[in-house]
């Protein structure tokens, strides 16, 4: 089996406690919480294909054009904030540039912007 190739990563931090980061991706729309998984025309709501509380959610893709990508993200204590690294991955030859940027610009607004609006900040 070959690995998968990487399309994009990164690390930050957001200012909540790893199991409240952990619980918004394993339930985006958790009852009570502010809505953050605001998705655009050419995506799809995401499937959880893995929670493992605290530190690891592993989601299906996000574009119907691109079934077989996988975003997986790792999160970690980093005082009284989580780091959270996210890791788009796919079996496929990976898109070129202009796509690739696409799809990263999303998830990084999705966590950095969305998610961290979320949490009041």
């Amino acid at each position: 089996m070959t690995e998968p190739y990487e399309i994009g990563r990164r690390e930050r931090r957001l200012p909540a406690p790893p199991h409240v980061v952990w619980r918004s991706l394993a339930d985006p729309h958790q009852p009570g919480a502010r809505p953050w998984l605001r998705l655009l025309a050419d995506e799809i709501e995401p499937r959880v294909l893995v929670a493992q509380e605290p530190e690891l959610v592993v989601w299906s893709s996000l574009w119907p054009r691109r079934p077989d990508d996988v975003l997986t993200f790792d999160l970690r204590p980093a005082g009284p904030e989580t780091a959270l690294r996210w890791t788009l991955t796919t079996p496929d030859p990976p898109p070129d540039d202009s796509p690739t940027g696409h799809l990263r610009h999303r998830v990084n607004h999705l966590l950095w912007s969305d998610l961290r609006l979320s949490y009041g900040q």
